[in-house]
């Protein structure tokens, strides 16, 4: 049975009647597929799962789309139960953040502001911020985190090792529509031809990663990516596209490596990633 909570004092003591591990599943609800699947991984690893879902008002920025996240919580709750979740957190903001917005918020050090932070100035310091106060809420063992937010992940894998938080951090591949589109709460927001559109991000990193294991080198590799982006349905913008090492530093020349990619489509803006592995140098 999954139990609801939505204050820190009914955490607290219902947290304490989980023995064995615990594992933690971070949301802001509008559950899909992909979240059942942070789901099931935890369910796999760990003896109980605990679920978040908060929309956190510290990573929107002023003309981005809080107002209008999506808020299914009845429908969330289904997919926790089908599995099996043990404990759900569903804070109000002001349960969160009792004496408002934090004055004292995580740096995210030099990477939080690229790629996603250069797009959305602050936004990783709302995202570590709330992962911190939550890890210090549901003291969990684990915490399960989707590969499709690349950055977060790596950022979130960051934070506990400089800052020494006893929580291991479980990265899980991004979960697709059968036509190559990554699993999004924004997809909802496509219209069909948008999101016909959106198949450009998947497009472009499976060119990617085919011109990787041709044996081609980075360059050729970001040159058929962006090939593949730009042959796609009309209707997506490029934020960008680029060629990183596993840490998100700059592009190795051989090796593992992440191809990752950001896009508008409409007023929709969609993120994606995938692992390449470079051939060495001849």
């Amino acid at each position: 049975m999954t139990q609801l909570v939505h204050t820190r004092a009914d955490l607290a003591e219902a947290r304490a009647g989980l023995k064995g591990t615990v594992g933690v599943v971070m949301t802001m609800g509008a559950l899909h597929s992909g979240h059942e699947t942070l789901l099931r991984a935890a369910r796999d690893r760990a003896d109980h799962v605990l679920v978040t879902i908060f929309v956190n008002p510290l990573q929107f920025g002023p003309n981005e789309d809080f107002d209008r996240y999506p808020r299914t919580l009845d429908a969330d709750l289904e997919v926790c139960r089908r599995a099996g979740a043990d404990l759900v957190f569903a804070p109000s903001v002001a349960e969160m953040y009792p004496d408002g917005q934090p004055r004292v918020r995580l740096d995210p050090g030099p990477l939080g502001g690229e790629l996603e932070g250069a797009s959305r100035p602050g936004f990783f310091h709302g995202v570590l911020t709330v992962v911190l106060k939550l890890f210090q809420l549901t003291k969990p063992d684990l915490a399960f985190f989707g590969e499709k937010d690349y950055q977060q992940l790596t950022l979130v894998r960051r934070m506990t090792r400089d800052l020494d938080v006893p929580v291991e951090v479980v990265g899980v591949p991004t979960v697709r529509e059968p036509d190559g589109l990554a699993l999004s709460s924004r997809n909802r927001y496509l219209s069909e031809p948008e999101r016909a559109a959106a198949l450009s991000l998947s497009a472009a990193l499976r060119a990617g990663v085919q011109a990787a294991d041709a044996g081609l080198d980075a360059g050729a590799v970001l040159t058929a990516a962006h090939a593949a982006f730009g042959a796609g349905t009309p209707g997506a913008r490029l934020d960008y596209l680029v060629l990183t090492d596993p840490e998100l530093e700059p592009g190795p020349v051989s090796g593992p490596a992440r191809l990752v990619i950001a896009a508008w489509v409409g007023a929709t803006r969609l993120i994606d990633n995938a692992a390449i592995h470079l051939a060495p140098r001849p």
